[in-house]
Parts: C-alpha cells; structure tokens; sequence
C-alpha cells in the first residue's frame, strides 16, 4: 500500500496539500491525515477520490510518535510523500509569552517534525518525498517571533542536512520556506488579535505556495521558496545579521534607538 501521510490535515498548508496530492500524484493509493480536529478531516477526506484514515492525534502529546511508529509497524505501507505541516507560532516578546506557548512550538514545529521523519524513513523507498514546512521566518532571528523563526531555523538546517544523507537513495527533503500565507495562522498567532499592515501586503495564496512546493519535491530540490518578495528577503538574509536585526526591530514597532 502506498500512501501519503500529512500532518496538520486539518486546515491551512496541511489541508492544502491532500488536496493538490489526491489531484496530482498517482502513485498515493491512501492518504493518513493527522490532525487534532476530527470533523475538519472527515469534511476533507469527503473530497478525496482515494481513501484516506483519519488519525485524531495532537502533536503536542509525545504519545502521537509511539503511536505513529506503532502503525506503520503493523501495516508496513510505503510511504511516497511524508508533508509535515503541523506547526504553530505565538508573536510576543519572550518575557510575555506563556511558557506553555513557547514549550508548545518546541515540541510541535521541532520534536513531532524530528519524529515523524525518523519513523518514517524505514518505510520510504526511492521517489518518496518529504515535505518540511518550515517558513521564511527560518532566514533569520526575528524579534517579537523568537521561539517561531527559531523553530523553523531549525526546520530549514534539519531538512537541508536530511537531504544530504538522503543522496543515492532516491529519496528526498525539501524545506519549504514561505512568507505570510492567508490561512488561519496569522489569527492564532497574533496575541492581539491584529495582523501587521505589511504583513498584508505581502500574503501569499496557499494554494500556489502548495503548488510550488510539490512541483520541487517531485524535482528534488532541497528548498522551496514562494515569491519573489520571499526569495529577496532569503537574498537580504546574506548582509550582517545586525543591521537586518534593527530593521526588524523597527519593522515591528520597537524602538530603534542605540545601545
């Protein structure tokens, strides 16, 4: 059996992407959505033309890894594309952030994508692919988004180093890097309830940020980066950390004075 396994199913990048595989991807005969919102799923998998299996797992509970491991154990599918997109972010400086908040990002965006990759390699053959969302807050530290970029640095160095080990063996990682992409995200995310005016300005339409990144999965390429604002600000991401720094800083409303 050959299926596709993605986690964060259930809406944003994740959702997007069992839709684009069951359109585009032949060889899948069976999509796992992993997900912690059951009736979301089951409206998914609804519009599905392959079966799927519906896992209600919360990545926060390191209980979902046992589990996971447990399955592909007694059903021994293969696997032709892992996507993790579960993830969440919380901007706020550190000092305000609940530290459940940020424990939380470590254990979703770093440990469950670790795992899940770890326990899926067994079952991966040559033409299976891994799709790492990371975000192109990896680029660089990001004040008010600490835990966040961090995080998702770590997603772009693991992915890249991933693909790596990978070579001779026909399968391959790729990160994916967006900007701001109009989904849920950004209403979880903000502590104030207001998403920044140029963050607008520059949202990207998932579905073409999904798009892009299957089309450089399927080409093997290590990195997927949406948009020419995106690739200009990985490009801007090569000048003195310090200087981008600032800029942030001020960017985010924060004061701009010297030491």
């Amino acid at each position: 059996m050959r299926i596709a396994v993605i986690t964060g199913a259930s809406s944003g990048m994740g959702r997007e992407s069992v839709l684009q595989l069951n359109d585009e991807i032949e060889a899948i005969e069976e999509f796992w959505l992993i997900g912690r919102r059951q009736e979301r799923m089951e409206a998914i998998s609804a519009l599905l033309t392959k079966r799927s299996r519906i896992l209600s797992w919360d990545l926060g509970d390191e209980s979902s890894f046992s589990a996971y491991g447990e399955l592909l154990r007694t059903e021994r599918p293969e696997i032709v594309f892992l996507v993790n997109a579960a993830g969440f972010g919380r901007i706020g400086q550190v000092s305000e952030l609940p530290l459940e908040d940020c424990l939380g990002m470590c254990t979703v965006n770093v440990r469950a994508l670790t795992a899940f990759c770890r326990i899926s390699l067994p079952y991966m053959a040559r033409r299976s692919r891994i799709l790492n969302f990371a975000s192109a807050a990896a680029f660089l530290p990001q004040p008010r988004f600490a835990v966040y970029a961090a995080t998702k640095s770590y997603v772009l160095s693991f992915t890249r180093a991933l693909n790596q080990e990978l070579l001779g063996s026909g399968c391959t990682a790729t990160a994916v890097c967006p900007g701001p992409v109009r989904t849920e995200f950004f209403e979880r995310a903000e502590t104030t309830g207001e998403i920044p005016l140029y963050k607008h300005l520059f949202m990207a339409d998932p579905r073409k940020v999904v798009r892009k990144a299957v089309i450089d999965a399927v080409l093997q390429k290590e990195l997927s980066v949406y948009g020419l604002s995106m690739q200009l600000f990985l490009a801007l991401s090569k000048l003195p950390q310090g200087l981008l720094l600032r800029v942030l800083h001020c960017i985010t409303g924060r004061e701009c004075a010297g030491d």
